[in-house]
């Protein structure tokens, strides 16, 4: 019996324009977590969606051999027949059912049509208790945090009998504890002889999981190191997912700083839907010209719906305090007051909030200046063509056309097209939620030059970002938060993490 439970040999995906994959192989033993890296548009997900079956067997070429066995998997359904069992960065759950009810749904327990509820929910106890989640069945999923919804989605595919476990940025979207727990999670499968595939741009928790790492860069396999023997680092997996030496991860930049470009004081907003709820504060922070300055903060701490309430009074009720651009006050009582304003804010959920994904990317850049390109409601078509094209040279955006969908960009190339709108906007101030979120290690360094940029060109950006190591060395200066108050503020020569983390826990400044 072969040592390898999967084998993908000489893989090749063509899309219109665009060659995906070419001869890629991949080769995991059975019982091993199996790492694969790349920067965003190296061809991970398509593999694995080749692998599972959402692209079937005759739309690309080379064999998968599975247990030994050639597989020609036409759907997803053929796939998880055989216990291989993917779960995509976008969770498929429905919010509205119960836990139980998305654990077995399409794969109900029933007889003669006829489901047995009391085996669904007994089944439903076991699996949870699995997966480490106290929760009773008949919760509902809307109901739970995104990390214990990432434990539903496991135990989901582990009521599918499981031999090999697909996780696409399983962490992408959880906190640092969710994070930890999910990764213990999948250590402990493994010693049920369970394999997994994790797709994953954390290179730091790769190195605490996987037995092997596998790189591919450009639809190509580069090389497959096994993390014991080859004495692997993140500079050696950053090395072959980008090409070359990334020394510095952080692009140099001397600040030249000018007179407070923007000013918030005394801001407080309360909870859209619960009255008494305050949700910020006595906000009181500045941004000068050309700085770049961070926010810090633990989930929860209020700094997304600062960001919002402040862009437009997109978030919250009750907002009371002063805002001041150039030294005058301003007011922005909706979004199109903030743009006008000289105001830009790219949200952290760039799928839902940022981009109009079945629309192309020339129409994505050109939705927030609709007007500087239109006379009389009728827009310059051609200016836009130019615009796009101006756009893709300047942020290096990897696309055959403006034309192309964003859907199918990587997530490093729809930020830029995020970014695109907004500095074509020309904003005085950029507000970046979580820019780099689920993003490359090559593909953070191209949106650093960007910023720094931006700065250079003497506008203020400010920075939220979970990573702290990204705040530090990013930003010019940094203000922390724990629940909805400023509880400090570090200047970049002063600041380390543990320093950080310490103003981020406490709750009076």
């Amino acid at each position: 019996m072969s040592e390898y439970i999967l084998e993908m040999k000489g893989i090749t995906k063509t899309f219109p324009g665009v060659k995906a994959l070419a001869d890629v192989n991949l080769k995991v033993k059975a019982g091993e977590i199996h790492a694969l890296c790349g920067e965003n548009g190296a061809g991970k997900s398509t593999l694995m969606k080749v692998l599972s079956g959402v692209y079937p067997h005759g739309s690309y070429e080379g064999d998968i051999l599975f247990g030994g066995e050639v597989c020609q998997f036409r759907d997803i359904k053929d796939s998880e027949r055989q216990g291989i069992v993917i779960i995509h960065q976008e969770l498929a759950l429905i919010p509205y059912l119960s836990i139980s009810e998305n654990i077995f749904l399409g794969n109900e327990q029933a007889k003669r049509g006829v489901i047995n509820w009391n085996e669904t929910t007994l089944r439903t106890r076991e699996l949870l208790a699995t997966v480490g989640l106290g929760e009773s069945p008949l919760t509902r999923v809307s109901t739970i945090g995104v990390g214990k919804q990432q434990l539903v989605e496991i135990a989901k595919a582990l009521s599918k009998e499981v031999k090999l476990l697909i996780l696409d940025e399983p962490t992408a979207a959880l906190n640092e504890d969710d994070s930890e727990n999910l990764l213990t999670l999948i250590l402990e499968l493994k010693k049920r002889g369970i394999s997994s595939i994790i797709i994953s741009h954390k290179l730091n928790e790769i190195e605490k999981v996987a037995d092997s790492v596998t790189i591919l860069r450009d639809g190509r396999t580069i090389r497959t190191l096994d993390m014991k023997q080859d004495a692997v680092t993140e500079d050696v997996i950053i090395k072959g997912m980008v090409g070359r030496d990334l020394t510095n991860r952080y692009p140099e930049r001397t600040p030249e700083l000018g007179e407070t470009i923007f000013e918030i004081r005394d801001w407080e907003v309360y909870h859209p839907t619960q009255a008494d709820r305050k949700m910020l504060d006595r906000i009181n922070m500045h941004i000068r010209r050309g700085e770049v300055v961070g926010i810090a903060g633990l989930m929860g701490a209020g700094r997304t719906e600062l960001a919002m309430s402040v862009f437009g009074k997109s978030y919250g009720r009750r907002i009371s305090g002063e805002l001041f651009m150039h030294g005058r006050e301003v007011h922005f009582n909706d979004i199109s007051q903030a743009i006008a304003g000289g105001l830009a804010y790219v949200t952290e959920d760039r799928k839902h909030y940022g981009l109009i994904l079945i629309d192309d990317i020339k129409r994505n850049i050109s939705l927030s200046s609709l007007n500087k390109l239109s006379r009389h409601g009728v827009i310059d078509e051609n200016e836009e063509v130019l615009v796009a094209e101006e756009y893709r040279r300047k942020l290096n955006i990897k696309t055959p056309s403006i034309l192309q969908k964003t859907v199918n960009l990587s997530g490093g190339n729809q930020q830029k097209v995020v970014l695109s709108k907004w500095i074509y906007a020309q904003p005085d101030v950029l507000i970046l939620d979580e820019p780099t979120r689920g993003i490359d290690v090559g593909a953070k360094y191209e949106i650093y030059s960007i910023i720094n940029s931006l700065a250079a060109e003497g506008r203020g950006v400010l920075v939220i970002s979970s990573e702290l190591p990204e705040i530090i060395g990013m930003c010019d200066r940094i203000y922390t938060m724990c629940e909805g108050r400023i509880t400090g503020e570090v200047q970049r020569q002063d600041a380390t993490q543990e320093l950080l983390m310490k103003y981020m826990t406490r709750s009076r400044g």
